[in-house]
């Protein structure tokens, strides 16, 4: 097939020697890890938890003392229990800090569709087995979502079923009334009405369904008008929200489709480029909301073929984008992104070779956190409270489908000291909500002063979704 000028000038920059730049660039950590880095989720005292691929180890990896994970540092932390060392799984950064891992298709790189579960406390870096909702024999890479209220939601790969979690029991309630299908391959979006939103992988139809936490039930969410279910594999793409309150849903097959959360209703998206006579799609693969409000995607030919390619969306176009050091040698379900606080975002693809994406353009500011009551001074060690508003951001930011889960819809609070320019995190947990796109609806969190943050006059900003607020001047005793 005949390509477009478009396309055949977009190829080549792909192809180009380093000597040609694009604005945006991926750049390799100064400090590669030893393992080979899978699944990142960002702590909420702004570092990065990362699993060594197909098994129970995790690494953190911790900006330097000027806020750059490009110069990071990694060590090691705690192992998962016993027997346990999923891949494609459900995973989140609960409302209080800790990090939960449920399932996985694989355990030890070996297919059980398992039902192994397990929560990891940062502060006292320690795993606690988590058992399986009543009755379940599997969750498998089943979709998970955490909701506007702060409760965790796990789906059962191999059926329709769901439960909450109860994280201070760790114990479990049965949701969900009337799914159309069953959960397998399918992620969930979580929108700005508290609704979560999912496309049916399963019926071979373009259906949509919604779930809604106050009755516990699902229901239509109309038709996406065109087919994003891949009908062999029933693989899909990643879905995101954007500022301005669309959502790109991209598909396996190379069509993309818009719901628009304000109308309620679907509209089709252009298709992915071509590659040559390849049709570029999203066969299970990451998605990150970036601060200008495009959406960075990760696609490759067909289902699970090696070629990744990456492009930004843009609202009514895909710009392609340069090309990570084994993009031509992975496939897009192989990548996992993560959206940092400095609006950049970070790379994995199951080896020791990590990048990092600086996009160009800047958030509106409208976009931002508000900060409307902080202390004016406070003490290393000690706990304190900030109040204002979108603290959540606009989105959960990441997108994958039912393999990843990373999550960013929560907020980080960094103090910079002014004398220095160093920067350190504060560690936040109790955010009175999860939901997304609050608007004006007042929002607040705890943070704990890191014991090693300098004294002195500092600025503090609360960061969500890699936008940080106007900072305010606090005193660091």
């Amino acid at each position: 097939m005949k390509l477009s000028l478009r396309f055949v000038f977009s190829l080549l920059i792909l192809l180009a020697v380093s000597g040609l730049t694009f604005g945006q660039t991926w750049t390799p950590l100064t400090h590669q890890p030893t393992f080979n880095a899978s699944t990142p989720l960002l702590l909420t005292d702004g570092t990065v938890f990362v699993q060594v691929y197909g098994k129970g180890g995790w690494w953190k990896l911790t900006p330097d003392i000027n806020g750059s994970y490009l110069n990071g540092t990694w060590s090691q932390q705690a192992t998962m229990p016993s027997g346990y060392g999923p891949l494609y799984y459900g995973s989140a950064v609960l409302r209080d800090g800790r990090v939960i891992v449920e399932g996985g298709e694989y355990n030890f790189l070996q297919q059980v569709e398992t039902n192994k579960g397990a929560i990891y406390d940062p502060v006292a870096n320690t795993w606690t087995s988590v058992n399986p909702p009543s009755g379940w024999g599997s969750i498998g890479d089943g979709p998970s979502v955490v909701l506007a209220n702060g409760t965790y939601m796990q789906g059962d790969a191999l059926s329709s079923r769901e439960a909450l979690l109860n994280a201070s029991t760790l114990t479990w309630t049965t949701t969900g009334t009337g799914k159309a299908d069953s959960n397998s391959e399918e992620g969930w979006n979580l929108l700005p009405s508290g609704m979560v939103l999912t496309i049916d992988a399963n019926n071979n139809t373009t259906k949509a369904e919604k779930y809604s936490p106050a009755t516990g039930s699902w229901s239509s969410a109309g038709d996406t008008g065109v087919v994003l279910v891949d009908p062999g594999s029933h693989e899909i793409g990643p879905a995101v929200l954007r500022p301005d309150g669309t959502l790109l849903a991209t598909g396996a097959t190379g069509h993309n489709a818009i719901f628009n959360t304000v109308t309620r209703t679907w509209s089709a998206a252009p298709d992915f480029p071509k590659n040559g006579s390849q049709q570029l799609d999203i066969a299970d693969g990451p998605a990150s909301l970036l601060p200008n409000g495009n959406v960075l995607c990760a696609t490759s030919p067909g289902v699970f073929a090696p070629g990744t390619q990456f492009f930004e969306w843009d609202g009514s176009s895909f710009i392609p984008e340069p090309a990570t050091p084994n993009s031509a040698n992975k496939s897009s379900y192989e990548g996992r992104m993560l959206l940092l606080p400095t609006g950049q975002v970070i790379f994995t693809d199951a080896t020791k070779d990590v990048e990092i994406y600086s996009p160009i353009g800047s958030p509106n500011p409208a976009w931002a956190p508000t900060i409307t009551s902080a202390p004016t001074s406070v003490t290393r060690g000690m706990t304190y409270q900030v109040k204002g508003t979108q603290f959540n951001g606009l989105s959960q930011a990441e997108g994958y489908g039912d393999d990843s889960a990373a999550a960013t819809n929560y907020p980080l609070v960094r103090i910079t000291n002014q004398a220095t320019g160093h920067v350190f995190y504060a560690r936040t947990h109790n955010h009175s909500s999860m939901g997304v796109a609050t608007g004006t609806r007042p929002v607040s969190t705890q943070f704990d002063v890191p014991v090693g943050a300098e004294t002195g006059a500092s600025n503090l900003e609360v960061v969500a979704n890699g936008i940080a607020s106007v900072p305010v001047t606090v005193t660091v005793q």
